[in-house]
């Protein structure tokens, strides 16, 4: 159903549109002309340490934009560059790059709208670069006739550059712009005087500002429709609403609760011994069980080994410390006697696996406490 009202919305909007519709023309941007320069620092890559090889280097460059996506421009840049070795040295150079690029404005190709903040442009171009001021590498190749420098020159050096990069550039309508540009060149195996058997590579990275003038523009024609007429809807029908019910009461109250409370003690023995210290703390436990539950009752059982001894023997033993026991928690604790109920399992009970463990006594108690809770109840009145 809402499908349905959906399209028949749409269809009656776009019924209505085509019957109002009128001609309008709006300008668009088509070409504009600017100026630029550039500083920032470059790379001549090389077997070294790649934070010794940074130097400086400005462009300057002169283009045209003749679609809002396509331009190209005259790119002149240049200063000083760098190479070496790690353990004997650096040596400089200078140089100048006469480039001819073509710029791609990325944004504009993808996007219909031709307004952009930020623009993502795509550089390539082939030009010459010329080398001088080589004395540094002709040095250090003569004061290290081992080295691999058979490509070292002098005077002037010309070389190929192949370059591609990418330009991150303000909004390209407005007269002044700031620029971010990345670019690797693709240069002569000779440039910094090294044999790699492969081209030397420049990387550069550059801040610009530039001035845009020369803007034209053209009409754009498009069809503009008119808005549909405001049509008032009807009054919806008044609903009468039935009368709220009332909210459920929430009653919290108070309730008392009997928890078990269990107690567990083992003292263990040596070999026919039934009066060892014991340990202080657990005796402390299994008496302040007792004054903290008066109505309850404990159980000492005594138990000895059956690998040491005889039958007889271990009743004998398992009675005495159960006994002992006892009589330590009247005699040094204050229990009362009557609540300590003794008995004496010799070795016909084995309550654990490890023979020596047997020879002990086993202490259990049982109570209950009583603990509020708080009970929270929903009444409908």
């Amino acid at each position: 159903m809402y499908r349905k009202s959906f399209l028949a919305a749409v269809f009656c909007m776009m019924a209505s549109g085509a019957a109002m519709a009128q001609d309008s023309d709006k300008e668009t941007l088509k070409s504009y002309n600017f100026i630029e320069a550039q500083g920032g620092g470059q790379i001549t890559l090389t077997d070294a340490k790649m934070d010794k090889l940074i130097t400086p280097v400005g462009a300057l460059s002169f283009g045209r934009y003749f679609t809002p996506a396509v331009g190209a421009r005259l790119h002149v840049s240049g200063w000083e560059s760098k190479s070496g070795y790690n353990d004997l040295g650096f040596y400089k150079w200078n140089y100048i790059t006469t480039n001819a690029d073509l710029l791609v404005n990325l944004t504009n190709l993808a996007c219909k709208d031709k307004d952009h903040f930020l623009n993502v442009i795509f550089v390539a171009g082939v030009g010459l670069t010329t080398g001088w001021g080589n004395d540094d590498a002709n040095a250090m190749a003569n004061a290290n006739m081992g080295l691999n420098m058979p490509f070292v020159w002098d005077d002037t050096r010309l070389s190929h550059n192949i370059r591609a990069g990418l330009r991150l550039e303000t909004n390209v309508t407005k007269p002044v712009g700031v620029s971010l540009e990345v670019n690797a060149s693709s240069l002569d195996d000779r440039f910094n005087s090294k044999y790699n058997n492969s081209d030397d590579w420049m990387v550069s990275a550059m801040l610009g500002v530039s001035f845009r003038f020369g803007h034209k523009y053209g009409k754009k024609h498009v069809h503009v429709a008119e808005p549909a007429p405001v049509v008032t809807p009807e009054p919806a029908p008044v609903v009468e609403q039935p009368a709220p019910k009332p909210e459920p009461k929430v009653i919290t109250r108070k309730v008392e609760k009997k928890v078990p409370v269990k107690l567990h003690e083992e003292r263990f023995y040596k070999i026919r011994e039934a009066d060892a210290e014991g340990n202080k703390a657990q005796m402390k436990r299994v008496a302040d069980f007792l004054k903290e539950y008066p109505e309850a009752k404990v159980t000492v059982v005594g138990y000895a080994d059956k690998g040491t001894g005889n039958a007889a023997l271990n009743v004998k033993y398992a009675k005495q410390r159960a006994d002992q026991y006892k009589k330590e928690l009247v005699d040094s604790y204050g229990a009362d006697a009557s609540r300590i109920i003794t008995d004496s399992k010799g070795d016909k009970v084995q309550p654990f696996a490890e023979n020596d463990k047997n020879r002990c006594v086993i202490v259990d108690g049982e109570a209950e406490k009583v603990v509020i809770e708080t009970v929270t109840e929903t009444v409908n009145e």
